[in-house]
């Protein structure tokens, strides 16, 4: 959504009536008519599996269409970044949502994947300028991972979603913004 917010007179804290007025905007969850490729790790499986469930549910429920949305299993987190890339490269999709779990074990390797994959994942977006929503639960136990993908923390493969629809949303606005 795009609305003009004045000015404000740093001065007196008022509205400055002599200056243009600058521009607002925000982005909704709107999947009309977008594409969304959802990359997820297998590893942990029990989990990833709820939160690809969540992801399709909030896909369909906010218009994406069924045959709009791919899935694409690949073998951990570690893989999501390559994969997510060969998506955003694809030209094909308006959002690409990472969905995994990384839960803490005795050794620092939940570090280096967790930490990775939001590294690159990250990096893929800025460098295609497409959104990538980051739904990768990083827990210290599985009973935490279980609150996250449909338990009583909600499902973050939802809000992954959500957060790469309004995005998808926000970047149209903004070009429509820079055509005008």
């Amino acid at each position: 959504m795009a609305r003009d917010l004045p000015v404000i007179d740093s001065d007196t804290g008022t509205p400055d009536d002599q200056n243009p007025r600058m521009a607002e905007l925000s982005g909704t969850p709107d999947g009309h008519g977008r594409r969304v490729g959802i990359v997820v790790s297998r590893f942990n499986e029990s989990i990833t599996r709820k939160l690809v469930d969540g992801a399709i549910d909030a896909c369909t429920r906010h218009g994406v269409a069924f045959g709009d949305v791919d899935v694409i299993w690949v073998p951990g987190a570690w893989e999501l970044t390559i994969a997510a890339r060969r998506l955003l490269g694809a030209d094909r999709y308006d959002v690409v949502v990472a969905l995994g779990a990384v839960i803490r074990g005795d050794t620092p390797h939940f570090d280096y994947v967790a930490g990775e994959a939001a590294r690159g994942l990250a990096q893929a977006a800025v460098e295609y300028e497409i959104p990538v929503a980051f739904g990768v639960l990083t827990c210290d136990t599985m009973e935490q991972a279980e609150e996250r993908a449909g338990g009583s923390h909600g499902n973050k493969g939802w809000d992954a979603v959500l957060a790469g629809l309004e995005m998808a949303d926000l970047f149209a606005r903004l070009d429509a913004a820079d055509e005008a």
